[in-house]
């Protein structure tokens, strides 16, 4: 134990990047984001030497280069292909998170960064509760650690805590599938998430480490009773997490809290003991919406829907960038660009299903489902068909309505029964719900979602 700061232990861990990185510019090379950024013409070694004169002094360097590496930084999906790209073990990825705090931190002073932190952390709180609340009873809210689960006190220390992260709750199905396939596999766990226990991320985002690093070490201190580690859904939590806030505190605490591992490289080493539960065949030509930002997700999600009996697997040779959708929101035409031609290679090869891993491109991509002619679902939903599993898909259902007080009036005994403001429900479908497009859709009538996610023998 030391007594470091939380901003010191970040701080010097950047020096230490700092000082290992050659700025050969590789890292620049390697980023998809350079091109649709507009800085494809830049010289990659001078745009990483801005963000390192960022980091050291909080300018860059000069005019015209410091806006390259701005540019950089403000663009960046977290595709972590600039990870790879690096011999000397420098994560340019956290380096670029660092230099958008330092960003902020020239543009404003801490108090207005801070209302900027509160009031995202805010809104999003708002949108997770309500959203989650139009759509499951309280005793399934429960079960995802929300409402009195959130602060109740835990009994038998379980094997892991599985961490949702907050916006998966918008699409309750998924988190549900993923503890319904522990319990298949006689996994105890403890649930932890929501706003009440935020990674810290949208403070850093502000450029408030102080605050970040107290939301975040609060939750870590939360999640740290387990036999075998922590369960991670989110993968922007992930990052969070595993980048910035356990490196921190285990510098402030000479140890790291425990082993955070993403939920579905978790399912992948199970494989063997999962496969004699995947029974029923689900016949489905499918493809898979990727993102390889966090090593082994593609890899595991493949594994697993190729161990699904009746399952056929299209690549649509789709490039894999961002960490998920909600990241790639920093290069907005881009997002749209490749969405469309994501969906217009689906629709010519001819598939059942396009497979989603996580939860923001399922949300942004479902409603696609009424337009096209194959359905949208998670990958947790294939698993799931095969095993006996099934969750509705109500966020899906409901954003195929288009129709925002069509979704109020078929929500309206949840909304009560949770005591939800019909004002405040309505203000959120039609932002955070209706208005989570970022492709917009066709403007035809959405199609009758389907039966199930079977194709016919």
């Amino acid at each position: 134990m030391t007594d470091l700061s939380f901003e010191a232990a970040l701080n010097d861990r950047v020096g230490e990047m700092i000082d290992a990185c050659t700025r050969c510019g590789k890292c620049v090379e390697a980023c998809p984001s350079v091109r649709p950024a507009g800085i494809a013409d830049a010289s990659p070694t001078e745009v990483i030497c801005g963000i390192i004169d960022l980091l050291r002094t909080g300018d860059g360097p000069e005019i015209s280069q410091e806006e390259a590496s701005q540019k950089w930084a403000s663009s960046c999906t977290l595709s972590g292909h600039c990870i790879r790209a690096c011999d000397e073990g420098v994560n340019p990825r956290f380096l670029l998170a660092m230099a958008r705090g330092a960003m902020r931190r020239k543009a404003a002073d801490l108090p207005t960064r801070r209302r900027a932190g509160v009031s995202k952390y805010r809104e999003t709180s708002r949108d997770v509760a309500t959203l989650s609340q139009m759509q499951l009873d309280h005793a399934t809210l429960e079960r995802l650690g929300q409402g009195a689960a959130a602060v109740a006190a835990s009994g038998e220390v379980p094997d892991f805590v599985f961490y949702t992260g907050c916006n998966v709750l918008k699409t309750p199905h998924i988190a549900l599938l993923a503890l319904d396939i522990m319990d298949v596999l006689g996994t105890s766990y403890a649930v932890v998430g929501g706003p009440s226990h935020c990674c810290g991320v949208m403070q850093s985002r502000a450029g408030d480490a102080e605050m970040s690093g107290r939301m975040g070490t609060n939750s870590i201190d939360k999640m740290s009773n387990s036999k075998s580690g922590v369960l991670s859904w989110c993968p922007s939590c992930y990052v969070q997490f595993t980048e910035t806030t356990i490196p921190a505190i285990e510098k402030q605490r000479g140890a790291k809290p425990f082993e955070l591992t993403p939920f579905l490289r978790h399912l992948r080493g199970r494989l063997d003991e999962l496969r004699p539960h995947l029974r029923a065949p689900v016949k489905l030509c499918v493809a898979l919406h990727q993102h390889s930002s966090v090593p082994g997700i593609v890899e595991a999600a493949l594994d697993m829907l190729r161990a699904v009996p009746g399952i056929e697997i299209v690549d649509l040779a789709q490039p894999s960038v961002g960490l998920q959708s909600a990241q790639m929101a920093a290069l907005p035409n881009f997002k749209r660009d490749l969405q469309r031609a994501e969906l217009d290679a689906a629709r010519r090869a001819g598939i059942d299903a396009l497979v989603t891993i996580y939860h923001s491109e399922h949300r942004e991509l479902c409603a696609h489902e009424g337009e096209q002619p194959f359905q949208i679902i998670n990958i947790l939903e294939v698993l799931g068909q095969s095993m006996g599993l099934h969750r509705h898909d109500r966020y899906k259902e409901l954003k195929l309505t288009q129709d925002a007080e069509l979704i109020l009036d078929e929500c309206a005994d949840l909304i009560n029964a949770n005591a939800v403001d019909p004002v405040l429900a309505r203000e959120v479908v039609i932002k955070a719900m209706l208005g989570d497009q970022p492709l917009p859709l066709m403007g035809g009538k959405p199609a009758d979602t389907h039966a199930d996610t079977a194709r016919p023998a």
